[in-house]
C-alpha cells in the first residue's frame, strides 16, 4: 500500500493558508476603499453637494452591503428633498445594522416631518442609546423633546431639550419651544433665560425680544420689561404683541394715555390677541365702562388662558352683565 508523503499533505494544508493569507490584504484594502467612498461622500455632503456625494456612495454600495454607504446616500436624497428614496435606503441600512445610531436620528427626523410623533420618538431615543459621541446624542435629545412636546409630554420635553441644548446642540427652532413649555410651566425665570440667549444668537427676531419683555413682566421687572420692549419695537414698530407688552407697562406704571394709544394701536393690527384685550378691559374698569370692559373680558376668555382675566370676570361681571358668546 503506498502511503502519502507527509510534505503533500503538508503542502495541501500549507497552500490554504498561504491563499487566506494571501487574501488579506486584499480584504483591507477593499475596506480602506469603502471608507475613502464614505469620508469623501461626507465631506461633500457638508459642502451642501449631494449630487455629487451620490456618486462616491452608489460605488461604495456597488462593492457590497454597507449601512453606512446605504445612509449617507440616504442624506444625499434627503438633501435634494427626494423623500422616497430617503426613506428606502435608510430603512435598509437599519435592517443591515438596526444599532447604527444616525441612521435612527435620521428615520425620526422624517417621522417628524411627517407627523409620526410617537414613532419620531422611539427612533430618536434609539439613536440616544446608541450614539457614538457627544454631539449626535444632544441632536437626538432635541428630536426626542419636540416630538414629546408635539404629544402634549412637556415635562419630558423640557428636560430632552434642556439637554440637548446643554450639550451643544444650538437649535433657535428647539429653544424657541423650550421657552414656550418653560413659559407654559411656570418657570418663567427659565424660560427668560433661555430668551436671553435667543437675543444673542438672533438679535433681528423681533420675537425675542417682545418674548423676553413678556416673561419680565411676569416677574413683575416692569423697567427691564420696557427695556426689551423698545428693543422690539426699533426693529418693528408696529409689531402687535410689543405694542400689547408696553401697554400693559404703561398701565402698571400709571400712564393710561400712553397705554391706551398702544393697546389700540396692538388691537387694529392684532384684534384677537387677548392680553390685549384684558389689558383694555382694565383700562376701561378704570373709566367706569363696565360693559364694555366685560364685552373684553369675556372674548379675552374664549381666546386664551390669561392672567387676572378669571379674576377680573369674576369681579366685574356677573352672568347677568357678561355678554352671551355668540
Amino acid at each position: 500500500m503506498t502511503r502519502t508523503r507527509p510534505y503533500l499533505l503538508c503542502g495541501l494544508r500549507c497552500s490554504g493558508f498561504w491563499l487566506a493569507t494571501a487574501l488579506m490584504p486584499l480584504a483591507g484594502a477593499h475596506a480602506q476603499g469603502v471608507d475613502a467612498l464614505l469620508n469623501s461622500g461626507d465631506s461633500l455632503l457638508r459642502l451642501q453637494k449631494p449630487q455629487r456625494a451620490m456618486e462616491l456612495f452608489d460605488k461604495a454600495i456597488a462593492m457590497g452591503p454597507n449601512a453606512n454607504a446605504l445612509l449617507g446616500r440616504s442624506k444625499a436624497w434627503y438633501m435634494m428633498d427626494r423623500m422616497d428614496r430617503f426613506l428606502l435606503d435608510v430603512e435598509n441600512a437599519l435592517r443591515l445594522d438596526s444599532t447604527l445610531a444616525e441612521a435612527n436620528y435620521q428615520r425620526g427626523l422624517y417621522a417628524m416631518r411627517a407627523n409620526e410623533y410617537s414613532r419620531a420618538e422611539v427612533y430618536a431615543t434609539k439613536a440616544i442609546i446608541n450614539a457614538p459621541d457627544s454631539s449626535l446624542r444632544a441632536k437626538a435629545h432635541i428630536l426626542r423633546g419636540e416630538a414629546s412636546a408635539e404629544l402634549k409630554r412637556y415635562g419630558a420635553a423640557i428636560d430632552d431639550l434642556n439637554h440637548g441644548i446643554q450639550h451643544g446642540a444650538t437649535d433657535t427652532e428647539a429653544m424657541r419651544t423650550l421657552g414656550r413649555l418653560l413659559d407654559l410651566a411656570g418657570r418663567h425665570q427659565e424660560s427668560l433665560a433661555v430668551l436671553e440667549q435667543l437675543c444673542m444668537l438672533e438679535p433681528n427676531d423681533v420675537g425675542h425680544w417682545s418674548n423676553r419683555g413678556f416673561e419680565l413682566i411676569i416677574l413683575e421687572r416692569y423697567d427691564e420689561a420696557m427695556t426689551m420692549i423698545e428693543k422690539a419695537l426699533s426693529i418693528d414698530k408696529d409689531e402687535p404683541v410689543g405694542l400689547s407688552n408696553r401697554a400693559y407697562v404703561h398701565m402698571k406704571q400709571g400712564r393710561e394715555a400712553e397705554a391706551w394709544r398702544d393697546v389700540e394701536r396692538s388691537l387694529r393690527a392684532y384684534p384677537s390677541n387677548p392680553y390685549a384685550l384684558r389689558t383694555r378691559a382694565m383700562l376701561r374698569l378704570r373709566k367706569g365702562e363696565r360693559t364694555k370692559a366685560c364685552e373684553d373680558l369675556t372674548l379675552a376668555k374664549a381666546l386664551g388662558d390669561v392672567a387676572e382675566v378669571d379674576y377680573l370676570l369674576k369681579e366685574n361681571c356677573s352672568m347677568e352683565q357678561a355678554p352671551r358668546r355668540r
